[in-house]
């Protein structure tokens, strides 16, 4: 018989006496709106408003947590339907649903697992776990609910109760996308600035890039002024637009000011192709800087999170091209490399920061103290690789006794994969409840206290980080 799909009731509730606790906290968050502004996934699904597509395109292509752990084991990413740089065809999709469902096992113990355990369930309303003999079972069933019209994307920020979402939008985009989309739900879905392909002038077709930008600016980039003030003038039509925040992935933190000469000759060599590795990183430190300048104008948010070698393998990244979740932490440094951008905008009125890390290692060290002491800091939700139950209650742990509560910026799910955003939310909602269940019960808080907190870190700080 195939194993039955029933997601417990107290699932990453503490042990012990703490669970009751946990269980009144969370009935007091888990049906508060969801404010999804750190997020990837695809302004088209709501332009277009079109069916979502069969079950490998929706769960699995897209998804990078699953994707890599099979890849890890041995599964060709051809039959992952891993979009080819050639073209060539890969894996059919219910070949693709076939191969997951026969590796299902792989995610025990993951966040993957509770995920896709809570779309399956709470979302799909599924009734029986993936597994070989039950594939196409269930691959049926998904068509089938996707092609009701209360899972067309539109209709699923009702149900998922999103009271907005924000998508992550290249300087170079348009926004035409978004512009038909405020006609039809205005100021629910909303575009977030992110600068990095043009911010770091040694990737591929950076000049074609700059290009474009001035096309859009109706300015001239052959100059680096020309450059700045394009930028000034996207992110004008992003606010336009509804944007709160600008969301910046550079390897490295350094905000390092460079002279206006010094930046100007970075850019005319690069503009001719003749840019070295020191000089594009010195670049991109000195673009990072600019960009809280210009954050300190605007009031747009100002997103930072560093620390991932983006296309880890080369013959991935050769024969798949990049960002296919091939991307490792190395060791970030915060403290020393944002120490020009906070004595300029740390205790500056408009200004404000948001920190994100894979590094665990300086959750104490550096990320609670800088956002103990700067105004304008405030410390992101855990991501990527650290979006896991204990991952979460570290964090908690790490940074709560200096940064407090409300030095946070409220949970961001950070995804590209629409169905799984209410089980993230619920996730860290959770996570919170046992939390502060355990401080209740080791009589370091109250249950009032903690019931306020719960409210703020599920909801309140998220709107008054970006609102």
């Amino acid at each position: 018989m195939p194993k039955a799909l029933q997601p417990h009731p107290d699932r990453a509730f503490p042990a012990g006496e703490a669970r009751d606790v946990a269980r009144r906290i969370h009935a007091s968050t888990k049906d508060l709106p969801l404010l999804c502004l750190h997020g990837h996934v695809d302004i088209g699904l709501f332009a277009t408003d079109a069916p979502l597509g069969n079950p490998a395109e929706l769960l699995v292509v897209p998804d990078h947590y699953v994707t890599r752990m099979l890849i890890s084991q041995g599964v060709s990413p051809d039959k992952l339907g891993l979009p080819r740089r050639d073209g060539k065809q890969t894996a059919e999709p219910r070949e693709i649903w076939r191969e997951f469902c026969a590796n299902w096992h792989l995610f025990l113990g993951t966040p993957s697992r509770y995920w896709l355990e809570h779309e399956f369930a709470e979302v799909l309303g599924l009734t029986v776990h993936p597994s070989a003999e039950t594939a196409d079972e269930l691959y049926d069933q998904i068509v089938a609910r996707m092609a009701a019209p209360e899972f067309r994307p539109r209709a699923l920020l009702d149900r998922f109760n999103i009271e907005l979402i924000s998508t992550t939008d290249a300087a170079t985009d348009d926004l035409a996308q978004h512009a038909k989309l405020a006609a039809d739900l205005p100021g629910r879905v909303v575009p977030t600035f992110r600068p990095d392909a043009v911010a770091h002038p040694d990737r591929a077709g950076w000049p074609d890039l700059v290009a474009q930008l001035g096309t859009l600016a109706d300015i001239d980039t052959t100059t680096y002024d020309g450059f700045l003030e394009a930028l000034r003038q996207r992110r004008q039509a992003f606010v336009a637009a509804g944007a709160r925040a600008t969301d910046h992935g550079h390897l490295s933190t350094a905000a390092v000011p460079l002279s206006d000469a010094e930046a100007a000759r970075i850019y005319s060599g690069a503009l001719k192709g003749d840019v070295t590795a020191d000089d594009a990183a010195a670049f991109a430190g000195h673009m990072l800087y600019q960009s809280a300048v210009m954050s300190a104008e605007d009031g747009l948010v100002m997103q930072l999170h560093p620390g991932v070698l983006r296309d880890h393998d080369p013959a991935i990244f050769a024969t798949y091209g990049p960002d296919q979740g091939h991307d490792i932490p190395v060791a970030t440094e915060f403290t020393r490399s944002l120490r020009p951008l906070l004595e300029r905008f740390g205790h500056a009125d408009g200004f404000r920061i948001v920190l994100f890390t894979v590094d665990e290692t300086v959750y104490s060290r550096e990320l609670a103290p800088l956002a103990g002491v700067y105004p304008a800091v405030r410390l992101g939700a855990p991501w990527w690789f650290l979006d896991s139950p204990d991952g979460m209650r570290r964090f908690r742990e790490l940074v709560t006794e200096t940064a407090g509560f409300y030095n946070m910026s409220g949970f961001v799910d950070d995804t590209r994969a629409y169905l799984s955003i209410p089980a993230r939310h619920d996730l860290a909602r959770r996570i919170d409840a046992g939390y502060l269940a355990n401080l209740v019960v080791q009589h370091r808080l109250d249950e009032d206290d903690a019931l306020q907190v719960a409210k703020a870190l599920a909801y309140d700080l998220a709107k008054d980080t970006y609102l």
